[in-house]
């Protein structure tokens, strides 16, 4: 497939820095815990949902920020490498770029520590750009960024004709225009949860949120981590696929590489079930392998 045929995929988030640390445990309050290993890791939810879209075959643009300094180098790279246009990635004298420590354990699951930096500080008017808008198919949100930045981007791409996608993490309460602008909410057990209250603990609870926050949205996506994923579009019953078999070496980062391959799909016309599929199979993979 050449450039000209790839559907276009617009990412509009987060760049950080990663420092991934391997040990037995994740300390308790208080606790030291002597780890295994670490390592620098190419992060933040915009650029790993980017980095997936493009793996999945989108052309992929993405609008961000980075400071002036190592870290932030090592970002531009990444984006680079991934087959990402960054042109849209200002980078900021005087500013830090984002990064985060995450702690991945020895059953593969993981906590983090993000420290925002540059991401606070995207310019709304670069989102303004006609020509990061040409023949777009989606657009990527993502909770790591100001709302202001958000909401900018969500009505740019409503403009453009297209397919808005909310992958709303981490929680926070949004604002109501830019809940009305979201064609497709993306979101995990916990904050399916935090939404709507109601408790996410299986894949069929899975699907009836998914049908519940529907109400609200055109079409919702409730991951359940090991027992699967649900979808459901307004006025639907819901999609459910359990998830795939396979030998877990880390969940890091599986929820990005789910929305960006998600994205790429529907950008390329797929339905939802098709989209949820491909985007199931590739953060199955993504488990499996450091």
């Amino acid at each position: 497939m050449n450039e000209q045929e790839k559907p276009v995929v617009v990412v509009v988030g987060s760049l950080h820095y990663d420092i991934m640390v391997d040990a037995p445990n994740r300390p308790l309050k208080g606790e030291t815990v002597t780890g295994f290993a670490w390592r620098p890791k190419f992060g933040g939810k915009g650029g790993n949902q980017a980095v997936a879209a493009a793996v999945a075959g989108a052309q992929v643009r993405m609008v961000g920020a980075v400071g002036d300094d190592d870290f932030g180098r090592f970002l531009l790279a990444r984006l680079a490498e991934g087959g990402v246009g960054r042109s849209w990635v200002a980078t900021l004298p005087g500013a830090a770029s984002g990064m985060s420590v995450a702690i991945s354990d020895a059953g593969g699951d993981y906590g983090a520590v993000i420290v925002s930096g540059a991401n606070l500080r995207i310019d709304p008017d670069a989102i303004a750009d006609p020509s990061l808008w040409d023949g777009a198919g989606a657009l990527i949100l993502q909770n790591e960024v100001p709302d202001a930045v958000n909401l900018a981007a969500a009505r740019a791409s409503r403009k453009a004709g297209a397919l808005i996608c909310l992958n709303a993490a981490p929680f926070r309460e949004l604002p109501p225009e830019l809940r009305q602008l979201i064609d497709v909410l993306i979101v995990n057990a916990v904050e399916a949860e935090q939404l709507c209250g109601v408790k996410v603990d299986d894949l069929a609870s899975a699907a009836r949120v998914a049908e519940r926050l529907s109400s609200a949205f055109p079409a919702v996506v409730v991951t359940a981590g090991e027992d699967g994923v649900a979808g459901c579009r307004r006025g639907s019953s819901a999609i459910r696929l359990p998830s795939l078999p396979v030998e877990l070496v880390s969940t890091h980062g599986a929820g990005d590489v789910f929305v960006g391959v998600l994205a790429a799909s529907m950008a390329a016309g797929a339905p939802l079930g098709h989209s949820l599929a491909a985007a199931n199979q590739a953060a199955a993979e993504h488990v499996s392998r450091r």
